[in-house]
C-alpha cells in the first residue's frame, strides 16, 4: 500500500490501519530521568475515529502506576509486520475503566489473562488520547533495498528508499 507522506490525512488513515493490523506495540511513560521504566509490550486495540488507542492490563503494572491518577504523556512504538511502516506516537496515557470499550474488544486472548474474566480484580484498561506521531514509510521491498544500498555505497549518495512525516492527530 503506497502512502504518500504529504497527504496528512492518507498518513493518518495509514497509521491506524497498521496499528490496529500489528495488534501489538512498545508502549511507555515518558518522564526522564532516574526511575524510568522500560517500555512494554502491549496488545492495542485502536479507535480511529477517536483518536484513541485502548489496552487491557493488570492494576499492579507500571504503566498502571506511572500514569497516575491524572495521566502521562506516554509513547506507543509500532512497527508493521513487513516493516515498511514505523510509527512513534505521543499522547496522553491514563487509566481509564471503561466497560463499553471492555465489551467492545474482549476477546479470548485477552481472557486467557484474566482468570475471573471481565470482573477479573486486576482487570483494568489504559486509555491512549494520541497527539501526533512520527511516521517513517518505506516503499522499498527486500530487492529494492538491496539495490538501493548496493547503490548508495557504489556511488557514495543516499539510498531512496521512502520518507519519514510528523502527522498530528
Amino acid at each position: 500500500m503506497a502512502t504518500d507522506i504529504h497527504d496528512q490525512s492518507e498518513v493518518r488513515q495509514r497509521l491506524y490501519k497498521e496499528v490496529d493490523d500489528a495488534r501489538f506495540g512498545m508502549l511507555g511513560v515518558v518522564k526522564g530521568g532516574a526511575g524510568q521504566h522500560h517500555f512494554n509490550p502491549i496488545a492495542c486495540y485502536p479507535e480511529p475515529e477517536t483518536g484513541k488507542i485502548w489496552f487491557f492490563t493488570k492494576k499492579s503494572t507500571d504503566l498502571v502506576k506511572d500514569s497516575g491518577p491524572q495521566g502521562a504523556h506516554a509513547m506507543f512504538i509500532v512497527v508493521s509486520k513487513d516493516q515498511e511502516f514505523q510509527a512513534c506516537i505521543g499522547g496522553q496515557l491514563r487509566e481509564q475503566m471503561d466497560r463499553g470499550e471492555l465489551e467492545k474488544f474482549w476477546n479470548p486472548h485477552v481472557a486467557a489473562w484474566y482468570p475471573d474474566g471481565k470482573d477479573d480484580p486486576e482487570l483494568t484498561m489504559l486509555c491512549f488520547d494520541a497527539h501526533d506521531a512520527d511516521v517513517w514509510i518505506s516503499k522499498a521491498g527486500p530487492i529494492k533495498y538491496a539495490y538501493e544500498t548496493a547503490k548508495a555505497n557504489a556511488t557514495h549518495s543516499l539510498p531512496d528508499i521512502g520518507g519519514k512525516t510528523n502527522v498530528q492527530l
